[in-house]
């Protein structure tokens, strides 16, 4: 009994650092934003509370956040159905054992460790109306005289910053995906040529119910990481033309630090959070059948 007390005490002292640090920066500045978000507050004056006010001007009276939204999920969407499925088909493909695999590997992943503002800058280069890739391409192979501004459209702006969103993490997902497909015992699938599968049929009857758990990870990233997004469409467009390319991350940004609506923006930021953790359980939920089973083979 003094021993089991004695590892439960190292145990807890290992523990506690983290346990700190995740309180003092996660849960505690969480609590403060939920806070904030009840109250009128520009930051400096008093605190005028307004209890679920501020929740109800985001449907009603903000058009700007509706739009943010769907921005999101279009950008969720994104992520979810091009993203993800160009991800799983170069992880499949690597994880075959290809010539140059950890050099294939490797190029794909740079674009996760490069900063987003400097992704950010690059994209506005592709993109610019002027001397832009895009445009010179176009000017090649069609009309000489053809000059668009990509950035400064309403109706592209928004697509402008999908595109680089979804390319950057394209790598990110697809080292997950193919750390799980080197999982799989090579005996399942060896089982299921020898019986004469397809591979398409070993794909999706073997490689996607055993991958259920990462698969799983890898969507909870993608829509987490869509409904945060903030700083690589804040550099390429920043919310812009006429809020065309708004996502809530921005939006609460300029309500924040630029109108200094701290109880307004921190409704939107507390709203964020609402949504990533709804969309978490559902997630879970939809995937913890799937997931036993794979655990179960």
């Amino acid at each position: 009994m003094d021993r089991m007390l004695g590892r439960k005490r190292y145990i807890a002292v290992f523990i506690l650092p983290a346990l700190l640090v995740f309180v003092l920066f996660t849960i505690a500045p969480l609590i403060v934003t939920g806070i904030y978000s009840l109250f009128e507050y520009d930051g400096i004056g008093t605190m005028k509370f307004l209890g679920l006010k501020n929740y109800i001007d985001l449907f009603t009276t903000d058009k700007h956040f509706l739009t943010a939204i769907v921005n999101s999920f279009i950008l969720a969407g994104a992520s979810i159905f091009i993203q993800l499925p160009i991800s799983f088909f170069l992880a499949s493909i690597l994880a075959r054992g290809v010539k140059g695999e950890k050099f294939f590997r490797t190029i794909y992943f740079i674009p996760v460790v490069i900063s987003s503002m400097v992704i950010g800058q690059l994209w506005m280069k592709i993109f610019n109306s002027q001397y832009g890739l895009l445009n010179t391409i176009i000017r090649w192979f069609g009309d000489p005289e053809f000059e668009f501004s990509w950035l400064a459209t309403p109706s592209t702006a928004f697509f402008t910053t999908v595109i680089p969103a979804v390319w950057q993490y394209v790598g990110y997902h697809m080292l997950i995906f193919y750390a799980g497909i080197k999982s799989i015992p090579p005996d399942y699938l060896e089982a299921a040529r020898i019986d004469g599968a397809s591979k398409r049929q070993i794909t999706t009857k073997i490689m996607i119910p055993l991958l259920a758990p990462v698969i799983k990870i890898c969507l909870l990233f993608s829509l987490t990481g869509s409904f945060r997004a903030f700083d690589l469409i804040y550099v390429i467009t920043g919310g812009g033309p006429n809020h065309a390319s708004e996502v809530p991350g921005t939006l609460l940004y300029n309500n924040l630090f630029r109108r200094g609506l701290y109880g307004y923006g921190s409704a939107q930021a507390f709203f964020i959070v609402i949504e990533c953790l709804l969309f978490s359980f559902v997630i879970r939920r939809l995937f913890k059948k799937a997931e036993e089973n794979a655990s179960a083979v």
